[in-house]
């Protein structure tokens, strides 16, 4: 059987043709070359990514003088994903998944190099700037995981999923240990060596976008539409961003999904963004802060695979319980640590395993919860409602390191989880 489109619609505005018809027999082989283009370009974002935020917070004092005003560069990096959100699933709504990738690597990769000119021009709001486009590497990395979800069984949905995520370990866990390689290749160049990764970074975007643009065809979000048949007769405002919003309210589980994908997410940025700083109170060199944070990546993405097959066998909702556990427990014992720096580890490792079940589970709930056309926008639409949340808890995390301490940062951020463990509570009563 081969599943065709209709015919082009040249009376529907802003329709765009979807691609080529697919068989079921060429499908699979479809979803391994989707599939083969994603892993990749995860491993280079990762890289980029990782290489950065590793030294984010650090640059960020040393250019601004402030221990306080550090946090700031986590908000910068996540304000990034939040502005571009939106604007991003616009574009995937209506051109697919290739051109909103590629310009989120392009504006990470301009967003890089404008942070090394502040690095040198000893400029700390010009570096912010420059950490707000560099966020945006983020968006295509994040949006990666829905690309994967696109094409895949519903039953398998999880799964292909965290296998883009679990992607991202590779590059995640070895960018923050070349920070120092990196530092250290610009050190003729009149470039801060905590601003050399940000140079390393903007090369990597670079390569990113141009492996999506060439490589990532046909579109798996076209594809996904066409396969279901929606494509010719779907009107535009189906796909629209307002469609996605109501998406969201009409339906319980894409909202607890949302709550999920949010707190997981503001909890991580906030605990882990001001470790380091916690780190180098306590004696704590850029190396040993680079370990502390590979760690903590490797429990993000290493793992995700399995949260993914636990919540395809398990459901979602036992996963997102999964994930307010993990979380709490990284609260206690990072918050606890003191001088520790292995107790610190270990809790920026669990921190990294909650984090993982609430984005795979949270992910995948979302996309079960909602119509095929409305799918793109909501999920631009949770990604927005992620990185601001995570914004405003990466701001608050450094005021809060400033005036009361690290200890207490993991408590509050260990009240983000309530929401969270409530409404999947009540889905739980609802599903029995």
């Amino acid at each position: 059987m081969t599943h065709t489109p209709g015919a082009p619609d040249a009376t529907l505005p802003g329709h765009i043709p979807g691609p080529a018809p697919v068989s079921d027999a060429e499908l699979p082989a479809l979803r391994r070359r989707v599939q083969a283009v994603l892993l990749t370009t995860q491993i280079l974002g990762g890289l980029g990514i990782a290489t950065g935020v590793a030294l984010a917070a650090v640059l960020a004092r040393d250019v601004s003088g402030s221990e306080a005003l550090s946090g700031l560069a986590s908000t910068a990096t996540v304000a990034g994903p939040a502005l571009l959100a939106m604007p991003l699933a616009a574009l995937m709504a209506s051109r697919g998944r290739r051109a909103g990738l590629v310009l989120a690597y392009l504006i990470g990769a301009v967003g890089a190099g404008v942070a090394v000119l502040g690095a040198v021009a000893e400029s700390f709001p010009l570096l912010l700037l420059g950490l707000v486009g560099f966020g945006a590497g983020s968006s295509a990395n994040l949006a990666a995981r829905f690309a994967a979800a696109d094409l895949a069984e519903p039953d398998r949905r999880a799964r292909a999923i965290s296998t883009v995520v679990w992607a991202t370990t590779i590059g995640a866990v070895l960018g923050p240990n070349i920070a120092a390689p990196a530092g250290k290749s610009v050190a003729g160049l009149g470039i801060p060596a905590t601003a050399g990764p940000f140079v390393w970074a903007a090369g990597v975007f670079v390569i990113a976008a141009a492996v999506v643009a060439v490589l990532l065809r046909p579109d798996p979000l076209l594809t996904a539409r066409a396969l279901a048949e929606t494509g010719a007769g779907e009107a535009p405002e189906e796909r629209s961003l307002r469609a996605g919003m109501r998406a969201v309210r009409e339906s319980p589980k894409a909202r607890l999904a949302v709550v999920t994908v949010a707190g997981s997410h503001t909890a991580m940025v906030s605990i882990m963004s001001m470790t380091p700083v916690a780190l180098t109170h306590h004696g704590a060199d850029i190396q040993l802060v680079g370990l502390v944070i590979s760690g903590h990546i490797a429990g993000m993405y290493a793992f995700s695979p399995l949260m993914g097959w636990l919540s395809d066998r398990l459901g979602r909702l036992s996963v997102i319980g999964l994930a307010v556990g993990l979380i709490g427990v990284a609260a206690l014992v990072a918050g606890t640590a003191g001088p520790s720096h292995g107790r610190t580890a270990l809790g920026l490792f669990v921190l990294g395993l909650g984090w993982s079940a609430g984005l795979v589970s949270g992910s995948a709930l979302l996309t079960d919860s909602v119509p095929q056309a409305a799918r793109a926008a909501v999920q631009g639409l949770s990604d927005f409602i992620m990185n601001t949340a995570a914004g405003v808890g990466g701001l608050a995390a450094g005021l809060i390191v400033a005036q009361v301490g690290y200890g207490p940062l993991n408590a509050i951020a260990a009240c983000l989880l309530l929401p969270m463990a409530a409404l999947a509570i009540r889905g739980s009563l609802r599903k029995a």
